[in-house]
C-alpha cells in the first residue's frame, strides 16, 4: 500500500483527537477517524509529505504544531450550514422576538445580533435578510450582525459572501431577488450578497473554547445553534454561561432543534419556545 494511502498510527490519531477536545471542544470517536483522514490528507499533499504518519510527526514531534494549528482545525471542524436552516427560528425572530424588543425602545430600534457559529455566513445573511426586508416594510430598525466562528477558511468565505447558486437555491426567490447578485456569466454558477446587506455583517475569529470572548456584552439576539450538539455537557454549560454574558436583559438565545439549554444552570434565562430562551 502506498504510504499516500495509509492512516494515521494510534499514537498520532490519538495525540490529534486530544488535542481538538482540548483546544475546540469537539470529540472524535473513532468512527470519526476515515473522515478525519481523508480531510487531512488535502494537507498532506500541500506539505508534499509523504503521508499521514509523515504528518503527525510533521505536528508532533519536527515542532510544526503552532504553524500548522490553524489549517488543522480547519479540517476536523464540521461547517454544515444552509440559508434559511430551521426556519421556524428567522419566522419568530420577525414575528416576536425583534417586536419584543422593538416595545421596550424609543425610537429607532438598534438591535445587534451575533452568530456565534457562524460557518461560511449563511445564517448571517440570512439573518440580514430577514431585517432588511423589516425595515423595508417600514420597521424603524437600525442593525448590525456579527459572525464568529473557528475556523478561519470559513470566515473567508462569509466576508467574500460569495456562493454556489446551489446553495442559495433555499433562499426564497422573492428575498434572492432583491439582495443576491448573480454572475454576469451564467456558467459560473454563482453569486453574491447585495453591498447593503455585507455592509451590515461583520465576521471574526473566535473559539468558543476560549477563557474571553472578544465580542461586546449588549448583544440583543445570539443564534448559536447546532455547535452545542459538538461539545459534552460541561463544555456546553461553559460555553452558554459564556455566551448569556454577552446578552443585554431582555435579549435572546436561540440553540438549534437538536439542542437544549436544560442543565446549562442558567437561572436568569427564561424559556420562551423549546429552542429560544430570554435574559
Amino acid at each position: 500500500m502506498s504510504s499516500l494511502n495509509q492512516g494515521l498510527s494510534e499514537r498520532h490519531f490519538r495525540s490529534i483527537v486530544s488535542l481538538i477536545e482540548t483546544e475546540v471542544g469537539i470529540q472524535l470517536p473513532a468512527a470519526k477517524r476515515t473522515m478525519l483522514e481523508g480531510r487531512l490528507r488535502k494537507r498532506v499533499r500541500a506539505l508534499d509529505l509523504d503521508g499521514l504518519d509523515a504528518y503527525g510527526r510533521h505536528l508532533f514531534e519536527d515542532g510544526h504544531l503552532d504553524e500548522e494549528y490553524v489549517h488543522l482545525v480547519d479540517c476536523v471542524t464540521t461547517n454544515k450550514t444552509d440559508f434559511f436552516r430551521e426556519p421556524a427560528h428567522f419566522d419568530l425572530l420577525r414575528k416576536q422576538l425583534v417586536p419584543s424588543l422593538a416595545t421596550r425602545r424609543a425610537g429607532t430600534t438598534r438591535l445587534k445580533l451575533w452568530s456565534a457559529a457562524a460557518s461560511i455566513g449563511a445564517e448571517a445573511y440570512t439573518l440580514a435578510m430577514v431585517l432588511q426586508d423589516m425595515v423595508a416594510a417600514g420597521q424603524d430598525l437600525d442593525y448590525s450582525i456579527l459572525g464568529t466562528d473557528v475556523s478561519t477558511e470559513v470566515l473567508k468565505i462569509g466576508r467574500t459572501a460569495i456562493y454556489t447558486t446551489e446553495m442559495l437555491a433555499t433562499v426564497p426567490p422573492e428575498v434572492r431577488r432583491r439582495y443576491v447578485m448573480t454572475a454576469r456569466d451564467p456558467g459560473r454558477q454563482e453569486a453574491r450578497i447585495v453591498p447593503e446587506l455585507r455592509a451590515r455583517v461583520r465576521f471574526q475569529h473566535l473559539n468558543l473554547m476560549a477563557d474571553r470572548y472578544n465580542v461586546d456584552r449588549d448583544m440583543d439576539v445570539v443564534f448559536c445553534r447546532n455547535v452545542l450538539i459538538y461539545f459534552d455537557k460541561p463544555t456546553q454549560r461553559a460555553v452558554l454561561q459564556q455566551i448569556s454574558d454577552h446578552v443585554r436583559p431582555g435579549g435572546y438565545i436561540v440553540v438549534g432543534h437538536s439542542e437544549s439549554m436544560a442543565g446549562s444552570g442558567l437561572t436568569h434565562m427564561t424559556q420562551i419556545s423549546s429552542t429560544v430562551f430570554r435574559k
